[in-house]
């Protein structure tokens, strides 16, 4: 069993990538296979509405995506992860789900009944919206979101500020524990 977590952060080691990691390691100590896919340095398009993927299970737009959702397709478990920006989710993040969310839907719902949720990091304010924005995403697919203590948000700008965040730290935890149960009682 597998859960892949996607940070959609245009900042390599930043913030919501160390929020990743850290709930991607809850999720390992429970006896899972973890993996971290950064889209820092890679190039994810938006959608072009080109129709493509609805006839065959590929994207047309030549660039990083497609190996992530064969990543995705085969995993028991997806996390996606993004900073605010301007009130809501990254451009990379948005991609993505728009574009493995289609491939997905059009070819059997192959998301259908995986475990997955949402990761926001936040300077101040707009995490809201960007959960409601990814939960949608996963809800929409007909995937299983566990819950934690609070909404899955750490607080954090500078480098490195998010594990001062320790309820935001502790609730990171607190979901990736709960995706490993989820993924154990529903994939195993």
């Amino acid at each position: 069993m597998k859960v892949v977590g996607i940070v959609g952060s245009p900042r390599k080691n930043g913030n919501t990538e160390m929020l990743t990691a850290h709930t991607l390691k809850a999720i390992a100590e429970e006896g899972l296979d973890t993996e971290l896919i950064p889209l820092a340095g890679l190039d994810i398009g938006p959608c072009d509405a080109c129709d493509v993927c609805r006839k065959e299970e590929r994207c047309p737009i030549e660039d990083d995506l497609f190996p992530i959702y064969l990543k995705m397709k085969a995993a028991d478990g997806i996390i996606l992860a993004s900073p605010v920006y301007f009130g809501s989710a990254t451009a990379q993040i948005k991609g993505l789900m728009d574009r493995t969310g289609c491939l997905a839907r059009h070819h059997g719902d192959l998301f259908r009944g995986k475990v997955g949720g949402p990761l926001v990091v936040a300077r101040r304010a707009g995490h809201n919206f960007t959960v409601a924005q990814l939960t949608f995403w996963f809800q929409i697919l007909g995937m299983v979101v566990p819950g934690s203590t609070y909404w899955n948000i750490a607080f954090g700008y500078g480098k490195d500020e998010v594990p001062d965040d320790e309820e935001g730290m502790k609730t990171a935890w607190n979901f990736g524990k709960n995706v490993a149960w989820a993924v154990k009682r529903l994939r195993g």
